[in-house]
């Protein structure tokens, strides 16, 4: 796979659209891009082989399963991805402390998009992630309030080791409303009505994406 740039799409953000039924817009979505639309195997593993036993889940899997039979998302299959995997998530599951244990943040899913995202980065490959879950985009780009968040949440002192929180700052997150937003920017959603970038923004915060009312507003504010 020769790669020019990418966008790691996470299991979080993959689902937004899958259950909204906006899925094909990423066929249009790639095409603007021009360039590679990426999952790991730990993705694949909660997106579509796990749901593909649940007879609840079994059609959105198909679909997703159909976009990489079309080669619209394509498996990654670059070399060190379990073994950075494994070393992000020990890191992120001891970054904080409450009641004399780490705390538990993230699972391989999400964290397999990072390891993708470094081994990228330091082969020169621009490329974002398609992240909506909140924990793992507050970790990269706001892991101080993070720890806040922790400490309203469990009713206990939270310890961070700030040392840590340099390691995810390179990382560059997207969500499934910003993605939507360029789809519609780029008249890729053929509905023919003013009221269809609120009822998109409104649909993906429904569905699992991690944004405000306000910063929809702020978003329909650009359109």
């Amino acid at each position: 796979m020769r790669l020019k740039k990418a966008i790691i799409f996470d299991s979080s953000t993959l689902i937004s659209f899958a259950m909204n039924g906006i899925l094909d817009i990423l066929r249009d979505l790639k095409k603007v891009f021009n360039g590679s639309f990426l999952i790991t195997q730990d993705v694949k593993k909660e997106v579509v082989d796990r749901p593909m036993t649940i007879p609840r889940f079994k059609l959105e899997a198909l679909k997703i399963q159909h976009l990489l039979d079309e080669g619209v998302l394509e498996i990654a299959n670059e070399e060190g991805i379990q073994k950075n995997t494994k070393e992000i998530l020990n890191i992120a599951n001891s970054i904080f402390e409450g009641k004399g244990k780490n705390i538990k943040l993230v699972s391989s899913g999400e964290i397999s998009c990072l390891a993708l995202s470094r081994i990228l980065s330091e082969k020169k490959i621009l490329n974002v992630v398609a992240i909506d879950e909140r924990t793992t985009r507050m970790l990269v780009e706001n892991p101080e309030k993070l720890g806040s968040f922790l400490e309203k949440k469990m009713h206990t002192k939270i310890i961070s080791k700030k040392n840590n929180f340099e390691r995810f700052k390179k990382f560059k997150i997207i969500r499934s409303a910003e993605l939507v937003y360029i789809a519609y920017k780029k008249k890729l959603v053929r509905m023919g009505n003013g009221k269809l970038l609120d009822a998109l923004l409104w649909a993906v915060k429904f569905k699992g994406c991690s944004i405000s009312g306000e910063e929809i507003r702020e978003i329909k504010k650009l359109g």
